[in-house]
């Protein structure tokens, strides 16, 4: 099945309240989707491979790695800056796994907005959670968006 991807519309600085939720996303972590992660970011330590390994390491099971979990966040903050908006910051906890079988879902809300030197900035609280540890990588972030009177 082909996925057609749409361009992204643009958000604007004067059109973001303080309080409103980021279009967020979810999907099923499969052994496929497991397969992509380590073959992609050709991270082959066997906690992410080997359910063996990771049990004797005292894991439930074979969990998603570092680079998997910038990302899904990333493509939040990048969803909402706009083809024009830029990502200033992101800073994330792991605090529990995401592992195969599980439902992640991606979410969002602005914090906080100001107009500041490097531009006008906005605030977002963000979290990955899934349907066995709830909310599992709390996160925070930055972005930058253009002004309507900029276009």
């Amino acid at each position: 099945m082909a996925i057609k991807l749409e361009p992204l519309p643009q958000r604007y600085f004067e059109d973001v309240n303080v309080g409103d939720e980021l279009p967020g996303f979810s999907y099923k972590l499969t052994w496929t989707e497991m397969v992509k992660q380590v073959s992609g970011s050709q991270d082959f330590y066997a906690v992410h491979h080997d359910p063996e390994f990771a049990k004797s390491g005292g894991h439930k099971d074979i969990f998603y790695n570092t680079g998997w979990t910038r990302a899904n966040l990333y493509r939040l903050l990048a969803d909402f800056a706009g083809p024009d908006g830029w990502v200033r910051r992101l800073h994330f906890e792991m605090r529990r796994m995401h592992r195969p079988n599980n439902t992640i879902t991606v979410r969002g809300r602005v914090v906080g907005k100001e107009q500041t030197e490097e531009g006008n900035a906005v605030d977002i609280e963000l979290w990955i959670e899934n349907d066995e540890e709830g909310i599992a990588t709390p996160a925070t972030g930055r972005v930058l968006l253009p002004s309507r009177s900029d276009s």
